[in-house]
């Protein structure tokens, strides 16, 4: 039997009381004569009931030697004198600050910001009129994210909601595709002179992250969708430059414009890497409860095939996976704006 054996047989006793301990440590200093002088000094301490403690014995170098590199210390620590103390200090020492999970702050929307402006859409369901959902927004709390939200319901920048499609219902919320950065809408935005830009929004959720380190997107939150978590990082390349080779930096995939949004059903700390929260639901959450009732098509990231072709980086992955969790009715904005 090795040494941590012997030692956690003698040791290992229910409850770890006073006296039990103290027995067991005078078996084990006893039958351990040649340790350490420091280190069963060290285990004498550990109980409170103090038991005779020999005088520790003085190891001396033999005088026959023949090792041309003595030891100056009469008594060292060897090795197993570690491993001894580790072991033994786990087995008799209860712990007083056991290991816990992380705790979480409270939920940043706890009490919730007080909304300086009212909002609505109306919602259809393949053509089915369903109900009104009524949103306060934050004008105050993310003043930049609640304006972005507010021109694109009136339609004050020229471009607007309506007639738009929420794309994705997940089990924790239901997300909006918004407007595309391209095509008829970024257009109309460059006339009136307002860009999809998203910069703004960002320095807005990074304020937001830094001022509550909770769960932000909690139930019922409408929060813009400003970066992309699962976005990959840059491809590095080589291009040549005036005759020379430089190494250059790719983006792959696009950056959100600003302009999805998500309306919760749960608490969803999930998006608070990616999401600014810029309102809640005042009325209408039975709609929103409705939306993600809606059949969608199913997730199927955990199949082989889908695996290895995103690993590979094939195109059809890529596609395959912005088809996931995607309604197959179609639920559309048909009018929106702001109350009063």
């Amino acid at each position: 039997m090795d040494t941590a054996e012997s030692i956690q047989k003698e040791i290992s006793y229910p409850k770890n009381t006073n006296a039990i301990s103290a027995l067991n440590t005078q078996r084990f200093l006893s039958r351990n004569a040649t340790m350490h002088c420091s280190a069963r000094l060290f285990y004498h301490n550990l109980t409170s009931i103090k038991q005779p403690l020999a005088h520790c014995a003085r190891i001396s170098p033999s005088s026959g030697s023949s090792n041309p590199n003595p030891n100056p210390n009469p008594n060292p620590i060897l090795r197993r004198d570690f491993a001894s103390s580790s072991l033994l200090l786990l087995l008799i020492t209860p712990n007083p600050n056991p290991l816990r999970a992380e705790t979480i702050s409270p939920n940043c929307g706890d009490p919730a910001p007080a909304p300086t402006k009212q909002a609505f859409i109306d919602v259809s369901i393949d053509g089915e009129a369903i109900g009104r959902i009524v949103i306060g927004l934050y004008g105050d709390h993310a003043p930049a994210g609640a304006a972005r939200f507010g021109e694109l319901v009136s339609g004050a920048g020229g471009v607007s909601y309506r007639r738009k499609e929420f794309v994705k219902i997940m089990p924790d919320y239901v997300q909006h595709g918004g407007l595309r950065s391209y095509g008829a809408d970024a257009e109309l935005a460059r006339k009136t002179g307002r860009e999809l830009e998203v910069d703004r929004l960002v320095e807005e959720w990074e304020k937001q992250n830094e001022n509550c380190k909770g769960t932000k997107n909690v139930a019922r939150s409408v929060s813009i969708i400003v970066r992309d978590p699962l976005k990959p990082p840059p491809k590095l390349k080589l291009v040549a430059r005036k005759g020379k080779l430089e190494i250059d930096q790719e983006e792959v995939g696009m950056n959100p414009n600003g302009t999805e949004f998500v309306i919760t059903t749960k608490d969803s700390p999930e998006l608070d890497g990616s999401a600014l929260v810029v309102g809640t639901v005042l009325q209408g959450m039975e709609v929103v409860d409705r939306i993600s009732r809606v059949k969608t098509v199913q997730e199927n990231s955990t199949s082989p095939y889908f695996r290895v072709a995103k690993l590979i980086g094939d195109k059809r992955a890529v596609v395959a996976e912005r088809g996931f969790n995607r309604p197959y009715s179609k639920v559309v904005i048909t009018n929106c704006g702001l109350i009063g």
